[in-house]
């Protein structure tokens, strides 16, 4: 190799996957929706994302279903039981929720 000429890329030049926790960015705008409604929840709740992960479920299924990122299980992702029926981001317990005697 020579200073100021490219290097040739059929000397050992190879591509490598990324790492685990960075995927592609979305060119197309094929997750934009669902993005800008998980960060507008962001926004309302003061950075506090406990309210908005069944968003951030949607946003994640969407870049898993359209090839964006690895797929992978919901429960190495945090997101276990959310949207799930029977779960849901307010207590189950919560005495606003019981009907009137």
């Amino acid at each position: 190799m020579s200073f100021g000429r490219p290097p040739s890329l059929s000397g050992g030049f190879s591509v490598s996957a990324p790492d685990r926790g960075s995927f592609p960015l979305d060119h197309y705008g094929e997750c934009k929706d669902f993005m800008k409604k998980y960060l507008d929840c962001l926004r309302k709740n003061g950075s506090n994302s406990s309210p908005c992960r069944h968003l951030n479920k949607d946003y994640l299924e969407c870049r898993m279903s359209r090839g964006l990122m690895e797929r992978d299980e919901w429960t190495n992702l945090g997101l276990s039981g959310v949207g799930e029926l029977g779960s849901s981001t307010v207590a189950k317990d919560n005495p606003k929720d019981r009907p009137k005697a």
